[in-house]
């Protein structure tokens, strides 16, 4: 009971942010047809419910193979492509409309003890795509394998107004009435940047972005993107994080690439702060600067564990607010998650570093380098020589920083006549 108390709280400044909020998000045919897609269905009426306008498109890719298995024909692929000629064009049209059909029925279930119970939710699609043919490419006739070339955002934005989950598929419509097959991805990044979504959602098979050792990669900026792609060359998992870029460098304010296998998965990346799988975003999701007044509430709650365990010098409210100014932290989506000040020690060229602490969650990810290396920063601009450090509990993380045994005798009579020698702290310090 209380762990689902805490994760309710922690999760209540993002059901307020996402309220009335457009997410687009996007499902592969694989991920239509794991065993975790009933749980997806449930966590989408869930965000439905809280208000969340939903788009969501649908793949195909899996079902399509299997139909033109069935009818004995091959596939052709070109650039990673399919080839639809006719005979493959009814293979789409088949699948896609079944697909179709099995997702607003799950929509549309009423499920006692689940998010589903009594939702009665209305799905809405339709001809809400307009395509061209991609034509011929390096000498391949692509036949009706298509392109986006519109988003109907009025209709769109008229059926989530009503509070209707709009379903798109893979297909898309011309003027003259022709059907184009199109990339799921595609409909889903060209949705997100017409209609302006707040989000795009992108379901893969993987928890996000792996890096060369498997450790999943959290965040990115749009301009850290190629070289990833580079790596990845002509993966399934580059191909989302292009999606994830260009939709980002055209205007989203965040993509998320998250795992279709994994259970709970779009609630944690979406109301947690650490998230679940890979986020794509052009502002700073994280930002080391200086501390203001604004901050002691969030310093105190940082702050607070740490001295009730002994490891840091208690600091009241008052002295906090009193020296605010010799603070540097690390925030994170409006959360405090380390801090350390810098405090000039009187007639001296030597600073103390004092009140390093990262929040236990994010630790291991080097902040506290970073907040050192701006302390050292902040100190050389002082003019300061020497910069000491007194601790209880750390020696060896400050010494493989290169700070050195020291003693109370070292330190400038204003600070050595302030050593407590109960805690009986002991000194390093460091030349700059």
């Amino acid at each position: 009971m209380h762990d689902y108390v805490t994760w309710l709280r922690h999760a209540s400044p993002y059901i307020n942010a996402h309220r009335d909020c457009t997410f687009v998000v996007m499902l592969p045919g694989e991920g239509v047809e794991d065993p975790n897609f009933g749980n997806i269905v449930h966590d989408l009426v869930l965000l439905h419910s809280l208000g969340v306008r939903l788009v969501l498109v649908h793949g195909s890719r899996p079902q399509i193979e299997a139909r033109l298995a069935s009818r004995g024909l091959a596939p052709r692929f070109h650039r990673g492509l399919r080839v639809t000629d006719a005979p493959t064009l009814e293979c789409v049209i088949d699948a896609v409309g079944n697909l179709r059909i099995a997702i607003e029925a799950r929509l549309s279930m009423d499920m006692a003890a689940s998010p589903m119970q009594g939702a009665r939710l209305r799905v809405a699609s339709g001809n809400l795509v307009t395509a061209r043919p991609i034509g011929v490419v390096e000498g391949i006739d692509y036949h009706h394998t298509g392109e986006v070339r519109r988003i109907d955002c009025k209709g769109i934005n008229r059926l989530l107004g009503e509070r209707s989950i709009v379903l798109l598929s893979p297909l898309g419509y011309s003027p003259t009435g022709e059907i184009f097959n199109l990339a799921c991805e595609d409909v889903a990044m060209r949705a997100a940047i017409e209609l302006g979504a707040d989000k795009l959602i992108l379901f893969g098979a993987e928890q996000g972005l792996l890096d060369d050792n498997g450790k999943l990669v959290r965040e990115l900026r749009p301009q850290q993107v190629p070289a990833h792609l580079q790596r990845l060359g002509s993966s399934y998992q580059a191909e989302l994080l292009d999606a994830a870029a260009q939709a980002c460098r055209a205007g989203v304010r965040r993509s998320h690439i998250v795992s279709f296998t994994e259970d709970g998965a779009l609630l944690s990346e979406l109301f947690t702060r650490a998230g679940n799988g890979t986020l794509v975003a052009q502002e700073q999701f994280e930002q080391l600067r200086e501390a203001n007044i604004e901050d002691v509430g969030g310093l105190l709650e940082l702050i607070r564990p740490l001295e009730e365990q002994g490891i840091l010098v208690r600091r009241s409210r008052e002295v906090l607010e009193r020296e605010i100014e010799q603070f540097s932290i690390v925030e994170r989506e409006g959360l405090i998650i380390a801090c350390a000040a810098l405090y000039p020690i009187a007639d001296s060229d030597a600073a103390e570093l004092a009140c390093l602490a990262v929040n236990p969650e994010y630790r291991h990810g080097g902040r506290g380098d970073e907040l050192l290396e701006r302390i050292e920063e902040r100190a050389r601009a002082l003019g300061v020589k020497t910069l000491y450090v007194l601790t209880t509990r750390t020696a060896h993380w400050f010494r493989e920083r290169g700070f050195q045994p020291s003693s109370v005798d070292r330190l400038p009579a204003a600070r050595a006549s302030l050593y407590n020698y109960q805690r009986n702290s002991q000194v390093f310090e460091k030349a700059l």
